[in-house]
């Protein structure tokens, strides 16, 4: 990638404009005499060349009044192709990964209601034979992260906070009506990468762009859209190294060390989830990426050294190969 590509990844992960022709106003934004077509085909190009896998809104499930949770399972090994299939088949998957554990299939299920997600883990096990943990997020301390590009082409991750203007006390109804749900079935794989994308999904809804332009304003508003951009590929991008780090800390004192350990720069995501004893005594998981496995370790060891005597053992799993990776897909949307 040429220093154009490294900068349209570091500003346009977040931000994209509502408006009739928003790449020409992102281009705008940008700077270096980008002009609209430029910034089109970058893009395309990008997606084509896997630094990107898609570019348009992320929808947050939960804020939606869907369900939202992680999953896990032992697989064995020469089972492992053949079971991602069986379970990446299913569209409430949003992200699948390997992992280096016994638990080595680990993967994210969105749904548009509350009550699928059991129905899902069901299913998954009727066609698997295999048993699915349930890890659902109880409590979150950090969550959004951004990769960025210096000077040098090396890359890192950044804290990317919710878009502005999301107010956790806005009221909004708990359920999607009739044109949500169009917007989310017509935007969920991304924009159309052209002048005026927005028209082209009014069109496709039936909708007229005035209207369209609105309701996308107001999802973002209200965090049922957590930002409009590029979606990359870590991976492809350089950040080959992806540590899942799981703590055994005091239920006493989750909430405090997970706000700190959200509070550090590296940490990308931190949450507090449940145990299932006595095989997994861990509830406290904090993500860390880095160039490769060695980058992770170090982030990693200063979180145990924040932790200290708090830390009553730890795992760090490391992804090993990327099974499934949409972002949500809430099926079923156009009925």
């Amino acid at each position: 990638m040429d220093r154009l590509a490294h900068h349209i990844i570091n500003k346009l992960q977040s931000g994209f404009p509502i408006c009739p022709r928003p790449f020409a106003v992102a281009a705008a934004q940008l700077g270096m005499d980008i002009k609209e077509e430029t910034l089109i085909q970058q893009l395309k190009i990008l997606i084509q060349t896997g630094f990107l896998t898609r570019f348009g809104p992320f929808f947050h499930a939960e804020r939606m009044g869907g369900g939202f949770t992680l999953a896990a399972m032992r697989v064995p090994q020469d089972q492992l192709d053949a079971t991602a299939e069986l379970v990446n088949a299913q569209p409430e998957i949003a992200h699948n990964y390997a992992r280096d554990h016994e638990l080595n299939m680990w993967f994210v299920v969105a749904t548009e209601h509350k009550n699928e997600i059991d129905d899902v883990l069901k299913r998954i096990e009727s066609l698997t034979g295999l048993e699915v943990l349930n890890l659902p997020k109880l409590e979150e301390y950090r969550l959004g992260f951004q990769v960025h590009i210096d000077a040098n082409g090396d890359i890192d991750t950044v804290f990317a906070p919710e878009e502005p203007g999301f107010a956790p006390t806005d009221k909004m109804v708990v359920q999607p009506d009739a044109l949500d749900r169009a917007l989310i079935a017509a935007t969920q794989a991304g924009l159309p990468l052209e002048p005026e994308p927005y028209h082209r999904v009014a069109e496709s809804i039936g909708e007229d762009v005035e209207t369209v332009c609105t309701r996308l304003q107001l999802m973002l508003r209200h965090g049922w859209i957590r930002r409009i951009g590029a979606a990359t590929n870590h991976y492809r991008l350089g950040l080959q190294g992806n540590g899942m780090s799981v703590w055994n800390v005091p239920d006493d004192q989750v909430t405090q060390l997970g706000r700190q350990i959200g509070a550090l720069n590296f940490v990308t995501h931190c949450y507090r989830r449940p145990r299932h004893l006595p095989s997994w005594p861990y509830n406290l998981f904090a993500m860390v990426h880095g160039p490769n496995r060695q980058a992770v370790e170090n982030k990693i060891a200063l979180l145990s050294d924040l932790l200290g005597p708090s830390n009553q053992g730890h795992l760090v799993l490391h992804s090993t190969r990327i099974l499934k990776k949409t972002g949500l897909r809430l099926k079923n949307l156009e009925s």
